[in-house]
């Protein structure tokens, strides 16, 4: 058999892995933008935070009063 047979012979199956390779192939990479999109989510929620520090007796701290305490 020469090498041009033998080739034309792995030819059709070089094709279908190729095919069955695919639908993995956009899965992964659904499932890589949605991470980045939570990731992308995360970052903004909390940019946008606004946290207000509690003192023990629950009121709030201020920037000024952080320091003291009495």
């Amino acid at each position: 058999m020469s090498a041009l047979t033998e080739w034309n012979t792995l030819a059709p199956a070089v094709r279908r892995s190729r095919r069955q390779g695919s639908p993995l192939l956009y899965f992964l990479g659904f499932v890589f933008m949605l991470f980045i999109g939570i990731l992308i989510f995360c970052y903004v929620v909390t940019r946008r935070a606004n946290p207000v520090l509690l003192d023990p007796n629950g009121t709030p701290v201020t920037q000024s009063s952080e320091g003291s305490h009495h």
